[in-house]
């Protein structure tokens, strides 16, 4: 499939496939972007809609914002278009199940509608396919599929991992307290809500399986089939222990529906949950971010060698003058690094010096 935005798409498949298949292909997988040299032309998007909720769902400012935006950008190696609407929690299961959502112009935030003794009423929630944020949610694939042919790939989006959603309909104060006080029923709610994951995915990877000759969520990995991020930021909060008892059994659940998938460990308090996640055997990959304003990656290379030495791919972001370091110290094979450089010459030069810089 050509894509206008990334003509050496194909070869970018191929070396997506090693990398899920832990193979070496000459250096460390190496996403990056940079400012096209020589951009069209064109006029800017229209100007931001004057509500947050018509900046999140005018499909044609999301459509001109799209467009703007790769057709300026040289997406490098292992970097792709992607196409969304963006992911302030409009398109996500919370919102499926009834919680209201307050959103402004950069994200957004849930109410609880599981306030009562327990998590009995979970288990009463069901998708409201009838729902306005269901059909917009729809609305905004078809349009993805539509916008994207030629041009791009449709994003699956991002509705929701293993323990936030059920934070997002319970408040995380009230699951603090559940975790220790009824843990049986944060499992059984678990293991519900990741059923009711699975379905969902099925009928959204339904509109943008062929348009996307298979998945990428909001984490932006390509696979040939069904891939999403898992993730449990509600981790940051609690034990080991009490993660491998409580969650880890319905992320192994979530890593066996899906072909291809990487965890997103978000926060330098999660990184305790490593050696548990390393232990999954159909979780290809990990990507390790220690949190806005803390320190690079490289700063915890323990973690990331954990990842390494049980055999998993393993993802980081970094600047692009930590490139080489990260190189010297981590096997190119299954890494994958995600950077940016200031112009479209420095992520060539990029490209070309990982390739000397990766060691098997």
């Amino acid at each position: 499939m050509h894509l206008a935005c990334k003509p050496d798409w194909d070869e970018t498949k191929e070396r997506y496939r090693a990398f899920w298949a832990h193979e070496y292909f000459g250096r460390c997988a190496l996403a990056v972007t940079a400012p096209l040299d020589n951009p069209p032309d064109d006029p800017p998007p229209p100007a931001r809609p004057a509500t947050p909720y018509r900046r999140w769902t005018d499909l044609d400012y999301a459509a001109a914002c799209n467009a703007y935006h790769m057709r300026r950008t040289f997406y490098g190696g292992e970097a792709f278009p992607v196409w969304t609407v963006g992911y302030p929690g409009h398109t996500s299961i919370p919102t499926f199940l009834g919680c209201s959502l307050d959103l402004d112009f950069d994200t957004g935030w849930w109410h609880p509608v599981v306030t009562g003794e327990g998590l009995a009423d979970v288990l009463k929630l069901r998708v409201d396919r009838n729902g306005d944020w269901w059909k917009f949610t729809l609305r905004a694939l078809e349009r993805a599929v539509r916008e994207s042919a030629g041009r791009c790939i449709p994003s699956i989006g991002a509705f929701g991992g293993c323990g936030d959603t059920l934070a997002a309909l319970r408040g995380t104060d009230r699951l603090l307290f559940d975790v220790v006080d009824r843990p049986e029923e944060v499992v059984a709610a678990e293991v519900y809500l990741m059923d009711m994951w699975c379905e969902v995915f099925d009928e959204f990877y339904r509109i943008v399986r062929e348009a996307s000759e298979g998945s990428v969520c909001w984490f932006g990995f390509w696979s040939p089939g069904r891939t999403y991020a898992a993730q449990n930021d509600f981790s940051y909060m609690i034990s080991p222990r009490m993660f491998r008892d409580l969650f880890l059994p319905v992320i192994e659940r979530q890593t066996r529906f899906l072909d291809h998938t990487v965890y997103h460990v978000d926060g330098i308090e999660a990184f305790a949950h490593v050696p548990a996640l390393c232990e999954l055997p159909r979780l290809q990959a990990i990507q390790i971010l220690p949190g806005a304003g803390k320190p690079s990656p490289l700063r915890y290379l323990d973690t990331l060698r954990c990842v390494q030495k049980a055999g998993k791919n393993l993802q980081i972001s970094l600047p692009p003058e930590e490139v080489e370091p990260a190189l010297r110290e981590l096997s190119a094979r299954g890494l994958f690094i995600s950077t940016w450089t200031a112009t479209e010459a420095d992520a060539r030069r990029l490209i070309e010096n990982a390739g000397r810089w990766s060691r098997d």
